[in-house]
């Protein structure tokens, strides 16, 4: 089956051994639906003789039974494609994860959905990958999912980028074409924070340099997919600088063993380093680095390991122990983060969901959407809520101080996830993009306050005979369903005025008309019908 099937079958204590040693690089596959991304990894693992014999028959058969691939060729697409809408639909719909090894390196493929409405899968996949291969259709060239996806990438701060140009057969092997479609990617991201990027022609379903050189293309003097992948360095990607121990575990087996358990986050960890725990402040140094296999005398990202300290300070799950760095973490309770939204409820400003943060776990808040970036134009928009899929920068707030990096200088330490507080669902993923001191310091304006309660500043006027006692019903019904209001029985304009510039919803009986907004005649319409207008305009959401 694989590169190394005679050492396996001689000495497996020295393969497993051998295999243990091979560096990990995870990477996604990525591009607008039928590009190629199921075949380019269905080739992969053909090429690289990691596809069992009875899975090669059974994708044969299939192949010749679908007929989608021509004469005497294997749909490759077949060994990935395995959830069964995906095969009767003929697309890829989930996140599928496949594994693959050289004699040099293991990898962990996920291969992502291309369709727009599947953005928070794309998310998943790639929020621990260390390469993104984006396929593009040579006759097509750049198309707007690959605007999309290479912001997805870039926002997840995948630092190498493979650019595939797939199906080049049909073009002729076309250098020209090639050239355009580099040069067309190149311009689109100037704007994007991606600097790694390689571009490879291709023809997957021929094989065309993706394990072995292309004979149909001379002229491209770079290297075939596989050994890209097999050359690229990826050691240097962690944040090797800055010290960060978020602790998951206090471990307290005995009255005389007190070790701190997680992994490293970033940085490098030595015995006799100083090292502060953070939020409390307090410092000490590090008695040993304690591992399965005896101690160590330093540890680094992502090794897993338990420390103890020479002084005993108090510390617990979620605290964060960091180095003397130049660069100190940050502790607050509020920070300016981008958020994919994971769920069909959406995002509301106000509501309280649990955010995990490391081995944080905190109760907290949406505060305010600053605004809503379309995945497809990159371009930003007002937004008073996060819909599935969509992608927006907002202010979140947490009930207690966390710690805290830039998720562009820190991935473990500057991502989050927000969970629903009563399915326990994850519905959102956060990169933190850094603090609010200039904000604290502003007062809370009205925007923010009717953003905060899902509803827009507005003086309401309830007429008729039954007014009073429906204005305190109304106000009941809105309160209940979280939004702020007050109930004005006065003829004062000027108060009026103050309570819509507050943020808040005025209703006011009988008196002011002319102020008001809008008008209700309450010997008309019940609660319910007030209530159910209010929401098809747009007024409480």
């Amino acid at each position: 089956m694989s590169h190394q099937s005679d050492l396996i079958s001689t000495d497996i204590d020295a393969y497993l051994a051998q295999h243990e040693r091979k560096e990990l690089l995870r990477f996604l596959t990525c591009g607008n639906v039928d590009d190629g991304k199921s075949t380019l990894i269905g080739r992969l693992l053909h090429d690289s003789k990691m596809i069992y014999e009875d899975q090669l028959a059974a994708v044969q058969a299939d192949s010749v039974k679908s007929g989608t691939t021509g004469a005497g060729k294997i749909d490759l697409a077949l060994l990935v494609d395995g959830l069964q809408a995906e095969r009767e639909q003929g697309i890829t719909i989930d996140v599928a994860y496949r594994y693959f090894s050289t004699s040099t390196r293991k990898f962990i493929i996920a291969d992502t959905p291309g369709h727009e409405q599947y953005t928070r899968n794309m998310a998943t996949g790639a929020s621990t990958c260390d390469l993104a291969i984006i396929l593009i259709d040579a006759r097509y060239g750049v198309q707007t999912q690959t605007k999309r996806h290479s912001f997805i990438a870039s926002l997840l701060g995948i630092k190498h980028i493979f650019v595939a140009v797939n199906k080049m057969d049909l073009i002729n092997y076309s250098e020209a074409t090639f050239n355009k479609i580099k040069q067309d990617y190149l311009s689109f991201t100037d704007t994007l924070d991606l600097h790694d990027i390689c571009f490879i022609p291709m023809s997957a379903l021929d094989g065309d340099n993706v394990v072995n050189p292309s004979e149909h293309m001379p002229w491209f003097t770079g290297e075939p997919l596989m050994e890209a992948l097999n050359s690229v360095e990826i050691a240097n990607d962690h944040n090797f600088n800055d010290a960060r121990f978020p602790v998951q575990y206090v471990n307290r087996p005995n009255l005389d063993f007190r070790g701190f358990c997680g992994t490293v986050a970033s940085g490098i960890l030595r015995k006799g380093d100083l090292i502060t725990a953070l939020p409390s402040g307090k410092s000490s140094k590090i008695k040993a680095i304690v591992t399965y296999d005896g101690e160590l005398d330093e540890a680094y990202p992502p090794m897993a390991v338990t420390l103890t300290l020479d002084d005993e300070i108090d510390i617990s799950r979620g605290d964060m122990l960091i180095g003397t760095e130049k660069q100190p973490a940050t502790v607050a309770d509020k920070f300016v983060a981008t958020i994919v939204w994971m769920t069909e409820k959406a995002l509301t400003p106000g509501r309280q969901y649990t955010l995990k943060l490391a081995t944080r776990s905190v109760s907290g808040s949406i505060a305010m959407i600053h605004h809503r970036i379309d995945v497809n134009t990159l371009e930003h928009h007002d937004a008073v809520e996060l819909q599935l899929n969509e992608i927006g920068s907002c202010t979140v707030t947490v009930n207690a101080p966390v710690v805290f990096d830039p998720y562009k200088i820190n991935k473990g330490t500057g991502a989050f996830i927000i969970i629903d507080r009563l399915t326990n669902g994850t519905v959102g993923a956060g990169m933190i993009t850094g603090a609010t001191d200039a904000e604290n310091r502003q007062p809370v304006s009205a925007e923010e306050r009717a953003a905060r309660y899902s509803q827009k500043a507005i003086a309401i006027a309830l007429t008729g005979a039954t007014s009073k006692e429906a204005a305190y019903k109304l106000e009941r019904k809105l309160f209940d369903n979280g939004h702020a209001t007050a109930v004005l029985e006065t003829q004062n304009s000027s108060l009026i005025m103050a309570v819509k510039n507050a943020g808040l919803i005025c209703l006011c009986i009988n008196y002011c008309i002319d102020l008001a907004d809008i008008s209700f005649d309450t010997d008309k319409l019940s609660i319910d019908d007030i209530y159910n207008a209010l929401k098809m305009q747009n007024i409480v959401y």
